[in-house]
């Protein structure tokens, strides 16, 4: 999504929704899971930005802007983790060169009770969106809002190919899973009523 797309949502959200809750990058994170035959790998990747959009203590909305060259590795040490963590901004898997960012915006947020949600998003990879469904938690407290949620997110369905089974043949061992997960927890602090 571009920078004026985006302007334009939060713009957009200040006018319909009565109380914007801006995100705290340094206080929001994004864990990543991934497996493949023989393993598994853990790492981060950074929140560039956000909003979360509340009204009469429900949620209504929300965008954010995921920093997609700020990808690492948190199960390996020193170069092996250096390694892997350029591999993933490579064309092999998220060329955040040319795709510098991935967004989620939330479209619809169907209230489950007390702090619970199922939530209808866009998720936007390598310039590629998708629809996606996930379980959210919302927990609102004066002038701060909290926002969890684990996403499973198909890969080969951004054409990030490298390893995978739906794309390649006879990988074998070597196959890497197209699924993989997000955990999501991000901050907000009240920026307007």
């Amino acid at each position: 999504m571009n920078v004026f797309l985006t302007a334009l949502i939060v713009f957009f959200s200040s006018t319909v929704f009565s109380q914007n809750y801006q995100v705290t990058p340094e206080e929001s994170s994004v864990h990543w899971h991934a497996e493949k035959v023989t393993g598994e790998h853990d790492g981060t990747v950074g929140v560039k930005l956000g909003e979360i959009w509340m009204k009469e203590g429900k949620l209504t909305g929300g965008i954010v802007v995921i920093d997609m060259e700020s990808i690492v590795v948190t199960d390996l040490q020193g170069e092996w983790a250096e390694k892997l963590g350029r591999h993933l901004k490579s064309p092999d898997f998220f060329g955040s060169k040319e795709f510098p960012t991935s967004t989620l915006v939330i479209n619809k947020a169907i209230h489950q009770g007390k702090e619970r949600y199922k939530v209808e998003a866009t998720l936007t990879i390598k310039n590629i969106s998708k629809e996606t469904k996930f379980i959210a938690n919302v927990h609102e407290s004066g002038n701060e809002v909290e926002a969890t949620a684990d996403l499973v997110i198909d890969r080969s369905e951004f054409n990030v190919r490298y390893g995978s089974g739906s794309f390649f043949d006879d990988l074998g061992d070597k196959t890497i899973y197209d699924d993989f997960t997000l955990k999501v927890t991000l901050k907000a602090v009240k920026t307007s009523e």
